[in-house]
């Protein structure tokens, strides 16, 4: 073995010890997936219905105890998501800590989204597919102009662009984005692969706001989706108040970090 190759073993190794030592102190397992169509709303918890159409964005503040709900009642589609800090928007979503803290890429019900401070912003409290994209990003004009021929067509990365303008931001404002409804699978090779069924018409993942956001979605196909065709769908947003959390709530105990994250919410650090 090379020298490079036993540094490249003995580095995996190392990985390997950390993530078995850090999952093995998760105190509670991750649920199955929540029933595809979705868990029925509380009329009167419901604060605003949205419509996206396929290629464009919207924007939206989000109160902490409020959640969204984005559901895929018109065919699958993707929606990448960033976020805020309502009270200091240098605070933003983190999704490389989302993964390396929890130890996975693989984001379902009982997860937790980190911002850069090491503070929960979201929590997925329902889900029914899991098939979200934590590794990729979105797209751009120059993705979009390789894989369609017929363009330009709108992208993630302008779609976000101008939503932060909207919420007076800058486009270096913008931290990589989280892509729901992305069913990217990660071969044994390291290659990613797209896994069509992985995601249906009436998917939904309902997020819950950990703090005050500020919180911008752009539907736009991921660059990994292998449809020749530009036709995303419209996808359905809804903010609601979320039911209070008990102190056994699923997101806040089902692993040690995200006890850790949520007393830094509390700490307000």
């Amino acid at each position: 073995m090379s020298d490079r190759a036993g540094v490249i073993a003995e580095n995996r190794r190392r990985y390997e010890d950390l993530k078995r030592a850090g999952q093995g102190h998760a105190p509670r397992a991750l649920p199955g997936p929540s029933p595809r169509g979705g868990v029925p709303l509380d009329a009167g918890a419901v604060l605003h219905r949205e419509t996206i159409p396929g290629g464009w964005y919207w924007t939206t503040a989000l109160g902490a105890g409020e959640a969204l709900r984005i559901a895929l009642d018109y065919g699958p589609s993707s929606i990448a998501l960033v976020a805020w800090s309502a009270a200091d928007t240098s605070e933003r979503l983190n999704y490389a800590d989302t993964v390396k803290v929890q130890w996975t890429a693989a984001l379902a019900k009982g997860r937790v989204l980190f911002s850069d401070m090491g503070r929960v912003m979201l929590s997925l409290i329902e889900d029914s597919c899991g098939a979200h994209d934590a590794l990729t990003g979105g797209s751009t004009a120059a993705s979009n102009a390789a894989r369609y021929a017929d363009g330009p067509h709108r992208n993630t990365r302008d779609n976000l662009v101008l939503a932060a303008l909207k919420c007076g931001l800058d486009r270096r404002d913008i931290p990589a984005c989280i892509s729901f409804f992305a069913p990217v699978q990660v071969g044994p090779e390291g290659r990613f692969a797209w896994n069509a069924s992985g995601r249906a018409a009436g998917d939904f993942v309902d997020l819950r706001a950990e703090m005050d956001l500020i919180v911008a979605l752009s539907n736009c196909p991921h660059p990994l989706d292998p449809d020749p065709d530009y036709t995303p769908r419209p996808v359905s947003v809804t903010r609601f108040r979320a039911p209070a959390a008990a102190e056994d709530d699923l997101c806040r105990t089902a692993t040690i970090e995200a006890v850790r994250g949520f007393e830094n919410n509390a700490a307000g650090f």
